[in-house]
């Protein structure tokens, strides 16, 4: 019979279980390899055998109790039935996705800083000189102020057809800020300043030249920006984990940081998926409508207020949510 008391083989070897049950945490059995699969296998039996060797020949509580949480959580994952397609899908939106943001919110913030910081920087910029807008891939837009041009009024003439170009296009930006993040996290930041830029830019181009027109567009942008914006930010966030856990691994291999963070990231990218799904049918019927503005930036609000308040609020728990 084995001893607990050997060395320091058999607590590597809790320390491994431990690790492969955090890679557990975002996708069950699903997210390891075949390798890891048998490896977690023998891991879990032999914490069982561990489990009962201690209680046999130590009187230490906290071995006992370290090592019981560890097999119970182990026997969780292996007979957890993976037939509950619903209660996957209900886990998911009722705990995995705000508890995942949660625990990465630096990530996501420190992105939307860099989009601000940018947007700032681009609406005085243009603001001095209104030939900036060259410079952030804006060229005509000063034409188009002065011209009157308030294109975003067309999309009430097919609005299915405008929803579903936003929508498409949204998930096409929010893949790229997801994208290049992981790349060592320079993409990201990229992306971010460059749309920031671009964002702050139009602004200030409109408020230097013609304000009726920035007053327009902000009531435009108003009702589906809050939900649109902030999906970027968190793509954008949830490719720079990817690409600090390759800067930073921590205690595990390059790998396996990157493995770690990257399902941490697919949770993030999933869940903006669908909010951008309610951006774009805003974007599509609402935001361009003839609706008053107090309307749109009611809409603004109440989504903003809604999608944060899930996110901070929903399926917290004291063991995950602490620190």
């Amino acid at each position: 019979m084995r001893s607990i008391f050997d060395g320091t083989g058999e607590r590597n070897e809790w320390q491994r279980l431990e690790d492969l049950l955090e890679l557990m945490k975002i996708s069950g059995l699903r997210g390891l390899s075949r390798m890891e699969v048998r490896e977690f296998g023998e891991l879990y039996r032999r914490a069982a055998s561990d489990l009962a060797i201690a209680r046999a020949e130590t009187r230490d509580p906290s071995l006992v109790g370290y090592l019981n949480s560890l097999v119970i959580r182990a026997h969780g994952h292996i007979y957890r039935a993976e037939s509950e397609g619903g209660g996957i899908i209900r886990r998911f939106f009722a705990r995995d996705l705000p508890q995942t943001f949660r625990r990465n919110w630096k990530f996501l913030a420190f992105a939307f800083a860099i989009f601000a910081g940018f947007a700032i920087f681009g609406f005085i910029a243009t603001w001095i000189d209104p030939d900036f807008t060259h410079f952030v891939a804006l060229s005509g837009i000063t034409d188009q102020i002065r011209s009157g041009n308030r294109w975003w009024l067309n999309l009430n003439e097919a609005n299915q057809i405008g929803a579903t170009q936003i929508m498409t296009n949204n998930i096409l930006v929010m893949i790229r800020a997801f994208a290049l993040g992981a790349f060592f996290a320079v993409g990201a930041v990229y992306v971010l300043a460059f749309e920031g830029a671009r964002l702050g830019s139009v602004f200030g181009a409109g408020y230097k030249i013609d304000p009726a027109f920035a007053n327009d567009l902000a009531s435009f942008v108003v009702g589906h920006g809050v939900i649109e914006l902030s999906c970027i930010f968190f793509c954008a966030g949830a490719g720079i984990m990817i690409g600090y856990s390759l800067i930073a691994p921590g205690d595990l291999t390059r790998a396996q940081a990157a493995k770690k963070s990257g399902m941490e990231a697919a949770r993030i990218v999933v869940g903006c998926a669908c909010f951008l799904v309610v951006a774009g049918t805003i974007e599509g019927f609402i935001s361009p409508s003839a609706l008053p503005a107090p309307v749109k930036i009611a809409t603004g609000v109440f989504t903003g207020i809604a999608l944060y308040s899930y996110l901070f609020f929903v399926g917290r728990s004291p063991g995950v949510d602490a620190g």
